[in-house]
C-alpha cells in the first residue's frame, strides 16, 4: 500500500480565476466608481440611475416564475405533504419570534439614544403634499384590516399574479399547485414534475446571464443617490440613520448570530459566503435583486431545495426583520421629534399594530413610508405628518433595510432546515470553509 501510495501524484492545485473576473470585485469596484462620479457630476451621475431601473427590471422579469418553479417542485418532490406543512408551521412561529424582538429592539434603541429629542418640530409646519401618494396608498393597505390582507394573498387570477410579481400570490397559487401535484402523482404527475425541474434550470441559467450587468445596476444605483441627495446634504438626520445602521448590526450579530450559533454555522464565515448578493442588495436597496441566487446557494450549502422553496419566498413577505427594526424605531423618532408624549399603551399599541402591518410590506410601491404611514393612522397620539420627517433619509436606511431583510431570511432558513433535520451539515462546513466551490453565475 506503502508503495502504491508513493507513486500517486498529489492533486494539483486549485487555478485561481484572475480577480477581476470575480462578481465580488467588480461590484465593489462599481461602487467606489458610482461614489466618484456621484460627488465629480452629480448632474450626469443622476442619469446613470436608467442602469440601476434596467437591472431590477431585468430581475423582476424573472423572479416571479423561478419562485413559482422553485416551490412546486420543492412540495412535489417532497412526497410527504405532512412534512411540508410542519416546515410551513414551523417557519410561521420562527418568523414572528425573531419579528417581535426586532420591533422591541426597535423601541428599545429609540428610547435609549432618544435620536428625536431637541428637534421641536411643530407638524402644523409641515408639507403634507409629500405625503399624498403615500397615504393614500397606506388606507389602501389599511382598508379592510386583517380580511383585506388575507384577500390581497389570493390572486385574481394565477397569470394576473405572475404578471404583477407578486411574490406572496404567487408563493400562494404555487403551494396550492405543488400540493395538488404532490397528490395527483403516478406517472403523469411526475412528467409534469421533471417539467417544472427542467424549466427552472432554463430559468437559472438566464439569470446567470442577468446577474452578469449587475456591476452596472450598481453603479446606477450609487451614482444616482450621491449625485440626487450629496455626502453631507442629510446631516440633520444623520443620528437617526447611524442608529438605525446600529440596531441593525446588533441584531444581525447578536440575534441572528446566537440563532446561528444554535445551528452549529457561524455568522461571520454565512455572511461572507454570501458576499456577492449582499454587496448587490446593499447598492441597489432591493432584495428581489439576488432572490433566485440566494435560493441556489442556500441549496448548495446543504439545505434540502423543499425547505429553501418554502421558507425563502414565504420571509419575503412574513419576516421582514429590518423593516419591524426601522418601523418601531422611526415611529418613536416622529413622536420624539414632534414633543409627543408616549405612554406604556401607546408603545404596545404600536408594538402590536407593526406585528400586523409589517407582513404586507414586500411589493406596495414606497413599502416603507406606506406602511409606516399605516401603522401611524392606527396610533392617532402620534402626528402621521411627522412621516415627513424620515423621507429624505428613506432611501439610505433603504439600503439597510434591504440587506437586514436578506440576511434574516437566509438565517431563517438555515434554522428552520437545523430544526427539520434537513440541513447537511457537513456540506455546509465544506462549502463555508471554501473546500467547495459554488459557480452561482454558471448555474452549476
Amino acid at each position: 500500500m506503502s508503495t502504491i501510495a508513493a507513486v500517486v501524484p498529489p492533486p494539483a492545485p486549485a487555478v485561481r480565476a484572475p480577480l477581476y473576473k470575480s462578481l465580488f470585485v467588480q461590484v465593489v469596484v462599481a461602487l467606489l466608481l458610482g461614489i466618484v462620479l456621484g460627488m465629480a457630476a452629480p448632474d450626469f451621475a443622476v442619469g446613470l440611475k436608467v442602469f440601476s431601473d434596467a437591472f431590477l427590471k431585468l430581475i423582476s422579469m424573472i423572479v416571479a416564475p423561478i419562485v413559482f418553479c422553485v416551490v412546486v417542485h420543492g412540495i412535489a418532490g417532497a412526497g410527504d405533504l405532512k412534512k411540508v406543512g410542519r416546515v410551513g408551521v414551523k417557519a410561521l412561529i420562527y418568523f414572528e419570534v425573531m419579528t417581535t424582538i426586532a420591533l422591541a429592539l426597535g423601541i428599545i434603541l429609540a428610547y435609549l439614544v432618544g435620536p428625536g429629542h431637541g428637534m421641536n418640530i411643530n407638524p402644523a409646519n409641515l408639507d403634507a403634499k409629500a405625503l399624498s401618494t403615500y397615504a393614500d396608498n397606506a388606507h389602501k393597505l389599511q382598508g379592510g384590516g386583517f380580511s383585506s390582507f388575507l384577500m390581497n394573498i389570493i390572486p385574481t387570477t394565477s397569470f394576473d399574479a405572475l404578471a404583477r410579481n407578486d411574490v406572496l400570490q404567487v408563493l400562494f397559487f404555487a403551494i396550492l399547485f405543488g400540493v395538488s401535484l404532490a397528490m395527483f402523482g403516478g406517472e403523469k404527475g411526475k412528467t409534469v414534475t421533471d417539467l417544472i425541474d427542467a424549466v427552472s434550470g432554463v430559468l437559472f441559467k438566464a439569470m446567470g446571464l442577468i446577474v452578469r450587468v449587475a456591476p452596472l445596476g450598481v453603479l446606477g444605483a450609487v451614482a444616482y443617490t450621491v449625485g440626487r441627495y450629496g455626502v453631507g446634504s442629510l446631516t440633520q438626520l444623520l443620528s437617526l440613520v447611524a442608529l438605525y445602521y446600529v440596531a441593525l448590526a446588533v441584531f444581525v450579530l447578536a440575534v441572528l448570530g446566537g440563532v446561528m450559533r444554535l445551528a452549529g454555522i457561524g455568522i461571520f464565515k454565512f455572511l461572507a459566503y454570501l458576499r456577492e448578493e449582499l454587496t448587490i442588495v446593499l447598492a441597489t436597496a432591493s432584495s428581489d435583486a439576488v432572490l433566485p441566487q440566494i435560493m441556489r446557494k442556500l441549496e448548495r450549502l446543504g439545505i434540502k431545495p423543499s425547505v429553501v422553496g418554502l421558507v425563502v419566498p414565504t420571509g419575503y413577505s412574513f419576516n421582514l426583520d429590518a423593516f419591524s427594526i426601522y418601523l418601531t424605531l422611526a415611529v418613536v423618532f416622529i413622536a420624539q421629534a414632534t414633543n409627543t408624549p408616549l405612554s406604556l399603551g401607546d408603545l404596545l399599541l404600536v408594538l402590536g399594530v407593526s406585528l400586523v402591518t409589517s407582513k404586507g410590506a414586500h411589493g406596495v410601491p414606497g413599502s416603507a413610508i406606506v406602511i409606516l404611514a399605516a401603522t401611524l393612522n392606527a396610533v392617532p397620539s402620534i402626528p402621521a405628518i411627522g412621516l415627513v420627517l424620515v423621507l429624505s433619509v428613506d432611501w439610505f436606511i433603504g439600503m439597510a433595510r434591504a440587506l437586514g431583510n436578506l440576511i434574516g431570511n437566509c438565517v431563517a432558513t438555515v434554522v428552520i432546515a437545523a430544526w427539520e433535520g434537513d440541513l447537511d451539515r457537513d456540506q455546509a462546513a465544506r462549502v463555508l470553509d471554501g473546500h467547495e466551490r459554488v459557480d452561482v453565475l454558471a448555474g452549476g
